[in-house]
């Protein structure tokens, strides 16, 4: 059976050693000499050997006195470090958050996982940083931001954002969306080279999601037929209802507009899958883990 070392009991045998004697320790840990003496005694019987040579009138240590002496207070202080994390952990977050997202995801995938991290963490200010996921990534390695929720996989960025840790939450479907009368509305999926042969309304270059889309044209070697680009998603899908052309946006983005039966959607045949996920930088704040848990709850 393994010797047992119970830390208050440690403790008082590290005064006594400090402090060079039982009613030293005594005093200064405001008990009873003979407490001090019997918690050095019960120590000595949970790991079964003598530690102090009581025949002296000094303070003199046995060998295993010495050996527990010696490792004693490097023991005591991990414990204490170990009780100051976990009680810094148990406690609310408080400061502030600086989350970035696109209006995509802020408007239709985000609001659950805000509303869970504003009743968790009352005591957060929290500030949302709209701007498309190429640009948040930038913001989160320059340290502007302490994370970001962004559609992965990213465009090539600088050696900064390389280094940011992502963690996938939920997948993202990008679909071709149309108006109901449209000639694409009667497929089932759409290729990419029917796709390039259409009108296009897209978001603009500063997007990930365009950038996803032309590195798709580029690896088929299609031009495709752009007659108008924009930031907004909202202006996009309306003009699209009005049939100035065809787009691929997130399909959570037109739920709406679907149900309204003023879209359509059609999956794009042979499209790599995104997904939607977190940035974080190196070390992470405690209010970007406690959101990056939250959001991995609420959405996973």
């Amino acid at each position: 059976m393994k010797p047992e070392l119970r830390s208050d009991r440690l403790a008082i045998f590290d005064a006594v050693v400090r402090h060079g004697g039982f009613s030293a320790a005594a005093r200064v840990l405001g008990l009873p000499q003979s407490s001090v003496s019997q918690h050095v005694a019960a120590l000595e019987q949970d790991i079964g050997t003598q530690l102090v040579d009581r025949s002296s009138r000094r303070l003199r240590l046995t060998e295993a006195g010495q050996s527990l002496a010696a490792h004693a207070r490097t023991v005591l202080d991990a414990l204490d470090a170990s009780r100051a994390a976990l009680q810094q952990l148990g406690s609310a977050v408080s400061g502030s958050l600086a989350l970035g997202a696109s209006d995509t995801l802020a408007t239709h995938l985000l609001p659950p996982v805000l509303a869970a991290f504003r009743s968790a963490h009352p005591d957060v200010e929290l500030r949302l940083d709209n701007r498309p996921s190429p640009t948040l990534a930038e913001r989160v390695a320059s340290r502007e931001l302490d994370l970001a929720v962004v559609t992965l996989p990213l465009p090539p960025g600088s050696p900064q954002v390389s280094r940011l840790k992502q963690v996938p939450l939920v997948p993202q479907h990008d679909v071709v969306i149309a108006p109901p009368t449209h000639e694409l509305a009667s497929r089932q999926r759409v290729k990419l080279s029917e796709l390039a042969r259409h009108p296009l309304v897209l978001l603009d270059r500063t997007t990930g999601s365009r950038a996803w889309l032309e590195r798709h044209f580029a690896a088929e070697h299609l031009e495709p037929r752009v007659v108008m680009e924009m930031s907004s998603l909202e202006v996009l899908k309306r003009l699209v209802a009005l049939g100035f052309g065809v787009s691929v946006v997130p399909e959570l983005a037109v739920r709406a507009e679907v149900s309204a039966k003023e879209l359509v959607t059609r999956p794009l045949a042979g499209a790599e899958r995104r997904m939607v996920g977190l940035l974080l930088p190196p070390s992470p704040s405690r209010a970007a883990l406690a959101f990056a848990e939250l959001a991995r709850s609420t959405l996973g």
